[in-house]
């Protein structure tokens, strides 16, 4: 298996079919050796039971947790149970377009880098449909984390990366900054951004809040002390391809 892309759910019935469609399209389209792991929180709306159906049409592998335990955990798990050598991570809500894809794993297979970053902050990227606070808040989170990596898109949850690079690692934070969580802890050498445009969710309710934003702050305090500690065995390329 050359790509498995996961997908951590909860209550995303609504759109989890039309991003399935979206995803297989593209491989299909530019003949990439893909599957989806979509990893269930235990949606009270049905999306684990939507899941399972759609695995019996789509090369999918379903995960079920038995309740929310954090988007951190759900991309490990999923990890856990994916069969690629490259792995990555995605929404299902399709505010990550899977057009992007494809620019993603040729960024990553052509150059040498350990991950390649879907970037809202270098040339050509951006955001749709976000108020002046969200942005603001954004890329402050951006600039906090600029001590710990060069990235201009730290926080982004669309991104793909090398197997070896993350396998066994151990993550401290459940919660949404997963790519900033696996950038220091994890074994990874030299990353890329590819631009693309971010556009919010259409559908349902966003699960930032005030509490994730705080548990932020710190997970960037424990990412630094532990970049302090682990500097030696960490080095850090960017490469903008636009």
């Amino acid at each position: 298996m050359r790509l498995s892309i996961v997908v951590p759910t909860y209550n995303e019935r609504t759109r989890l079919g039309e991003l399935v469609e979206a995803v297989f399209q593209v491989f299909a389209a530019h003949g990439i050796d893909g599957e989806l792991v979509i990893v269930d929180d235990g949606s009270p709306d049905g999306t684990g039971a939507l899941a399972d159906d759609l695995a019996t049409r789509h090369r999918i592998r379903v995960v079920h947790r038995p309740g929310k335990l954090g988007l951190g955990t759900a991309v490990i798990d999923g990890f856990a149970a994916a069969s690629g050598e490259i792995l990555g991570v995605m929404d299902a809500d399709l505010s990550h377009p899977a057009e992007a894809l494809p620019r993603l794993l040729a960024a990553l297979e052509q150059g040498p880098a350990d991950m390649a970053i879907g970037s809202r902050y270098v040339r050509g990227g951006g955001v749709r449909n976000w108020p002046l606070t969200r942005r603001a808040m954004s890329r402050f989170a951006c600039l906090l984390a600029r001590p710990i990596t060069p990235a201009r898109d730290a926080t982004s949850g669309y991104f793909l990366v090398r197997r070896h690079a993350v396998e066994g690692v151990q993550i401290a934070a459940g919660g949404f900054k997963i790519c900033l969580e696996l950038l220091v802890r994890g074994r990874v050498e030299s990353v890329v951004e590819v631009p693309y445009t971010f556009s919010d969710r259409a559908a349902g309710e966003s699960k930032m809040s005030w509490r994730e934003a705080t548990g932020y702050l710190w997970q960037i305090r424990d990412l630094l002390r532990y970049r302090r500690g682990h500097a030696a065995a960490q080095r850090y390329i960017r490469r903008d391809p636009s």
